[in-house]
């Protein structure tokens, strides 16, 4: 039987929805004149002699700088370079790699023609769509954002907020908008804690787990614990889940937050093999309230599949239809476990 105790990303505990480094890619391309044209190495493209023919009066006289003249008194060459009739350069200093025959190939570098690296792509990120103007984010997100310069706070406001909004159907995509505006914003805790975030619900937990940490270190706030504890569970260490389970700080949660870490505790109980240690863990926790709040509805559902598991099938019956009861939303399939266990019974 699948273990269903684990927390499930859309009750987890989270923060704003969606600092981060990262370097842009630049324009390549070296000042021009004030024409708009590049500036050469040999001048502005107009002859550097202002009177051809000076010396002793001879059309075959060297022009002033000891460069040869051409029959019309015009300079054959201008700084080593072959002159055309009308006296410019023949050719100009036209950028390796750019196409002959194309007036403005010295505007187009040649960086832009390449494949984006994968740092450069997750600084990019996804696509995020017109409508999105990071005004969606809570305004304690919004807030935190504001020691950012404007056009950057707006950028990593839209990452977050598309991540946010797609979290539970795409979570991939999500967590790649996360780490766009971690790439821009990646010493905030906001940012962190929303990358940790969409790392967990797209089962990365290695990463979701460095980045709560992160977060955690930056604003000192325990909120992220029960995820951090399913993230050690997912990774094979329960033991460490156990001790992130008895941290001081649990005794203050709120009752969703406090119920999640309870959920995680039972569930780590039985990876160890100690399934009446999970079953008492659950026993503690508010079974009976009148709530239907989700983290009740989850509460009973882990403890209907502990009993299950421990082999009490009847009283696994009986609370898998308390839990049917108040779960409006389906948030589980109590009612078909209730179904199949009627049946295993009957």
């Amino acid at each position: 039987m699948a273990d269903q105790s684990r927390p499930r990303r859309s009750d987890a505990p989270r923060g704003g929805r969606p600092q981060g480094g990262g370097r842009p890619t630049s324009r390549d391309g070296k000042p021009g004149s004030r024409d708009g044209k590049p500036a050469g190495r040999g001048g502005s493209g107009k002859s550097d002699f202002r009177a051809a023919g000076r010396g002793d009066g001879r059309d075959d006289a060297p022009a002033r700088g000891g460069k040869p003249a051409s029959r019309d008194g015009k300079p054959s060459y201008r700084d080593g370079k072959p002159a055309s009739r009308d006296g410019k350069p023949a050719y100009g200093d036209r950028k390796p790699g750019s196409r002959p025959g194309r007036k403005d190939d010295w505007k187009r570098p040649v960086e832009d023609q390449r494949p984006r690296t994968e740092e450069q792509s997750r600084y990019d990120g996804p696509e995020i769509p017109e409508e999105i103007t990071g005004k969606e984010l809570d305004r304690s997100v919004q807030a935190q954002l504001k020691g950012l310069p404007e056009k950057l706070a707006l950028r990593v406001a839209r990452h977050l907020a598309a991540a946010g909004l797609i979290i539970d159907e795409d979570p991939q995509t999500a967590y790649k908008h996360t780490l766009a505006a971690r790439a821009r914003a990646a010493r905030l805790a906001v940012v962190r804690e929303a990358c940790g975030e969409a790392a967990y619900a797209a089962g990365e937990y290695a990463e979701a787990l460095a980045e709560l940490r992160a977060a955690k270190r930056m604003n000192g706030s325990p909120a992220y614990l029960p995820i951090m504890a399913d993230c050690e569970r997912a990774l094979g260490r329960p033991d460490r889940a156990l001790t992130l389970a008895k941290s001081p700080s649990v005794a203050n949660f709120e009752p969703e937050a406090k119920a999640e870490m309870t959920i995680v505790e039972a569930g780590a109980r039985r990876d160890l093999g100690e399934l009446d240690a999970a079953l008492r863990t659950l026993e503690f926790a508010p079974l009976s309230s009148r709530s239907r709040a989700s983290w009740v509805v989850r509460l009973r559902y882990a403890y209907a599949d502990t009993l299950e598991a421990a082999g009490r099938l009847e009283d696994a019956l009986t609370w898998f239809h308390r839990t049917a009861g108040i779960d409006g939303d389906e948030i589980t399939d109590a009612m078909d476990r209730a179904e199949a266990l009627e049946k295993r019974l009957a």
